[in-house]
């Protein structure tokens, strides 16, 4: 089965350099994506172009993939569910929930001359970054892209209600399955409440387990895949 995988913020698709092999090995096509204007060599883009890049993704699959969106980017993948609901296998979703109609895609951080840079570490001192050691921080930081505001400054558009029949696994690094069905259950997933067939699975990462336990998420990956 394909899958198609979109990290967050800051990264392209090489983020996922270590996960493609197991992936592989494991019996599934890997299709790692690089969003526009972020690392496909323009600086300029927009919510929608990146949107429409993964239904393009979804289109060229050779069966309905499991569509895995990472961080912010939960939401793209929400997104091309929403999209198409009937082409979509299932959707994975790693340290994040996707947000809801109207809002915002990120704009959490802050924007110079027309881009949202890579902040540093500090704002992820703590559970997010603790796995991660100083050469594997230093290349992740060296190779961020920074985001264009009209990407992180978009408005999240969603329409088809058949969304909310694809099945969804929610993978739980910095945080516990535990403690994502309290936030769900209080009304920070929204989105999420209204899934008809909703998995959550751990792993023992921070906020990046393509970096720092590459292995592990393919083949969480991998048995959400074996499960559609």
């Amino acid at each position: 089965m394909d899958i198609v995988l979109v990290a967050g913020l800051w990264l392209d698709g090489s983020a996922w350099d270590a996960v493609v092999p197991e992936l592989d090995r494991l019996g599934h096509r890997a299709r790692p994506l690089t969003l526009p204007g972020q690392g496909d060599g323009t600086s300029t883009a927009t919510l929608d172009e990146q949107v429409a890049a993964v239904v393009a993704a979804v289109d060229a699959s050779a069966g309905p993939p499991v569509v895995v969106g990472h961080s912010a980017a939960c939401t793209l993948a929400w997104q091309a569910a929403d999209a198409r609901p009937d082409a979509v296998a299932a959707v994975a979703l790693i340290g994040g929930f996707p947000a809801s109609d109207g809002a915002k895609y990120a704009d959490s951080f802050p924007e110079r001359d027309g881009v949202v840079p890579f902040p540093g570490w500090e704002p992820f001192e703590g559970p997010d970054a603790a796995d991660l050691d100083a050469p594997t921080r230093q290349r992740i930081a060296a190779s961020a892209v920074p985001v264009p505001a009209p990407v992180a400054q978009g408005v999240v558009r969603l329409t088809d209600a058949r969304r909310f029949g694809v099945p969804v696994t929610v993978v739980c690094p910095e945080f516990s399955p535990a403690e994502a069905r309290a936030w769900i259950a209080d009304g920070h997933g929204p989105e999420l409440a209204k899934v008809e067939r909703l998995d959550l699975v751990d792993i023992d990462s921070g906020h990046w387990p393509m970096f720092s336990k590459p292995v592990e998420l393919a083949r969480l990956l991998a048995g959400v895949a074996d499960g559609v």
